[in-house]
């Protein structure tokens, strides 16, 4: 019946496809497209009474309906529905049962089954039954039997679930708890006696994982620890990972190629790393560690620090999965939470559980981590990501059963695949198509590869905002586009208005990684997934200085007004330990004030209003990052102590009026790739203004 529900389903949902979008050209191409019914099966259950009655039940996928020739010369059964049945009487004697499954486009399968019709009680029933190498606690089965038609398995569990199959075909069924459990196959002719088999079957437990640990993300090295993993460089020499003072035994192996530790009849098991090798987990955020475990009813991990007076927490997992992966992130506040006064020599890593002494454990992947250093950004060029499944559509965000680009339909597109969509740091936008790319019927072209086609071959000016917070990226410009030119926000092309802007919802997975959807009207998202090819030019990149010129520093009640103080050409000369300051941003995201031995002290600071020794924490020593929003002109410093132009001028104020902040936040006009104005409003009205130079 589960099967007979999918396929109806599966019919329902194209259904809707089809007359939901009657008028799309492209859609009306996919089904067009779709292949022809296949996996085309028939399942025939003969009535055991001496009348020869058999009941007929088509199944497959993509089927939209079934015809039957019976095979005995009298007829067929006319259409029938998928999960429709038809019933047809039988002489003893042996039938070829033609079936036909067309589906929604017209296309065909046929497939012809044997089914034999005896009066016969089944005669020399062999079964096997045998449980599934791949599937834990899966038992299946299979029967034949001279004269049978069909066979039915009572599997024994505590519900006595039945099965019913054609004779010589297979059955399956997945118990909750391993164990001995009778199995009865009956087997069934057209006669009234029926054949029973029964076994007591022991039904097992898969007891190691069959594929490796999921592959933990990319991240930069800065950013992990890693103890233990084939996808991070090793950063902790770990001495001993069974200790002298555990119970258990250790078994290094590889599942699926990858490198992974058993651990058998544990009670506790100690990890030790001690002296050069303990861990500073202090910028850490995370603790993980890949578990995978066929009995665990409690896990347990501990880390110990012993640095200075030891301290120690452990944090305690009950009813874990079983029989899968499980990946335990941690944060490491709950270890100070739970105890922990310091985690910068951790030396010791305790696992123990339930059951005690026979706890049998997988892991792999054990590591800390911290967020990238360098949030995702947007910038930069990119293109479709060249695999299975990067473009898609389906009724649902993370559903693209009605259509979804394959291996063969990505290497089909190759000329599609390439076509780069560029997001500038100065806001604009490029679609970058080449020669070639791929062109729809709607277009004018072929469903194929073919010259780009105005408006969408990239010809008109672009602009776009990036709204993290919403997670939108508007593209502005007639005939800018993400994924595919056709889908947009009123509908599919030629369907609806070329529009002038598109807004996409967008999850950047990281720095090279992008999730794109629209919904191109009620109920159909197109998806598409972006890598990044290269970043876009970060025009702050590099060393900068207040340029030595009169007017470059300066204060005012409006932007562009420095009424109230400017620096002229004496005072540019007055204050040349100033003006040498240099503020330096990484491309990575760093930034740093370098003051050198002396730079211009303030009152408030301690100083006299003139060169001295710089003072912290406005004096670099603190480290410091930098976001740059493009699109708003918003520069914000991340760091206590870290400023551009003048220490005192802030967001909150004007030091010593307000607390020293840990992040300001400018806005920067870029001149030129060598020249910015930056300007911060430091309380209502108060503008502080500078003009930086590149060196």
């Amino acid at each position: 019946m589960m099967k007979i529900l999918k396929y109806i389903l599966s019919i329902a949902l194209l259904t809707a496809i089809i007359y939901g979008c009657t008028d799309d050209d492209n859609d009306t191409n996919f089904v067009n497209n779709l292949p022809a019914p296949t996996n085309i099966s028939l399942l025939s259950v003969v009535t055991p009474d001496n009348s020869g009655l058999v009941t007929l039940t088509p199944s497959g996928e993509g089927a939209a309906k079934f015809d039957l020739e019976f095979g005995d010369n009298t007829g067929s059964s006319g259409e029938l529905n998928p999960g429709e049945s038809v019933q047809h009487t039988y002489a003893e004697g042996s039938y070829d049962v033609i079936v036909t499954a067309t589906g929604l486009n017209g296309k065909v399968t046929t497939v012809t089954q044997t089914i034999i019709v005896a009066f016969l009680a089944p005669q020399n029933l062999m079964v096997t039954i045998e449980n599934d190498t791949a599937v834990s606690r899966q038992v299946n089965v299979t029967a034949s039997a001279e004269f049978a038609m069909n066979y039915e398995v009572n599997f024994g569990d505590p519900n006595n679930t039945i099965m019913m199959a054609n004779i010589d075909e297979g059955v399956s069924f997945t118990y909750d708890e391993a164990g001995t459990y009778t199995i009865t196959v009956t087997a069934f002719s057209a006669a009234i006696e029926t054949t029973t088999y029964t076994e007591d079957f022991l039904v097992t437990e898969i007891l190691q994982p069959l594929a490796g640990a999921p592959v933990p993300p990319s991240r930069a090295d800065e950013d992990v620890i890693s103890m233990f993993s084939n996808t991070y460089a090793l950063d902790v020499n770990v001495s001993s990972w069974r200790s002298d003072w555990s119970t258990s035994t250790l078994t290094d192996l590889q599942i699926d190629g990858n490198d992974t530790k058993f651990y058998a009849d544990a009670d506790f098991v100690g990890v030790e790393f001690y002296g050069a090798d303990a861990v500073d987990a202090t910028e850490m955020e995370f603790f993980h560690l890949d578990f995978w475990s066929v009995n665990a009813t409690t896990f347990r991990i501990k880390l110990v620090d012993l640095g200075g007076t030891a301290t120690e927490a452990e944090i305690v997992f009950d009813d874990l999965p079983q029989n899968e992966w499980v990946s335990l992130e941690i944060p490491m506040s709950d270890f100070t939470d739970a105890g922990m006064t310091s985690i910068n020599s951790i030396q010791q890593l305790i696992f123990s559980g339930v059951p005690v002494g026979t706890f049998d454990f997988f892991i792999d992947n054990v590591y800390f981590y911290k967020s990238p250093s360098m949030a995702p950004t947007i910038t930069g060029t990119w293109k479709m990501a060249p695999e299975a499944g990067s473009l898609g559509v389906g009724p649902s965000v993370g559903d693209t059963q009605w259509f979804s680009c394959d291996a063969v339909c990505v290497t089909d597109r190759t000329c599609y695949f390439d076509d780069t969509y560029f997001f500038g740091i100065d806001g604009s936008f490029v679609n970058d198509l080449g020669a070639e790319s791929w062109i729809e019927g709607w277009q004018g072209g072929s469903d194929g590869c073919g010259t780009p086609v105005a408006p969408h071959d990239g010809s008109n000016p672009a602009t776009y905002t990036y709204d993290a917070g919403a997670g939108t990226i508007t593209l502005n410009g007639t005939g800018a586009y993400i994924g595919l030119a056709k889908a947009n926000n009123q509908g599919e092309l030629p369907n609806v208005a070329v529009p002038s802007s598109i807004t996409y919802n967008v999850t950047l997975v990281d720095n090279n990684n992008m999730d794109v959807y629209i919904e191109s009207g009620a109920g159909v998202f197109w998806q598409y997934r972006l890598v990044k090819e290269s970043e876009a030019p970060n025009p702050l990149a590099g060393t900068w200085q207040m340029a030595p010129e009169a007017g470059s520093l300066g204060v005012g009640p409006s932007v562009g007004d420095t009424q109230w103080f400017s620096c002229d050409a004496v005072c540019v000369a007055d204050r040349a330990c100033y003006f040498d300051d240099t503020y330096v941003f990484g491309a990575d995201g760093s930034f740093t004030n370098n003051l050198g031995s002396e730079s211009w002290i303030e009152g408030w600071q301690g100083g006299s209003d003139g060169c001295g020794t710089p003072v912290a924490p406005h004096d670099g020593s603190n480290p410091a990052t930098y976001t740059y929003n493009s699109s708003s002109g918003e520069l914000t410093l991340n760091g206590v102590g870290a400023y551009i132009g003048l220490p005192k001028a802030n967001n909150q104020g004007e030091l010593p009026n307000v607390a020293v902040p840990s992040s300001i936040t400018y806005n920067v006009t870029l001149v030129d790739s060598n020249t910015i104005e930056v300007y911060v409003e430091s309380g209502s009205g108060v503008f502080w203004q500078y003009k930086l130079v590149k060196l």
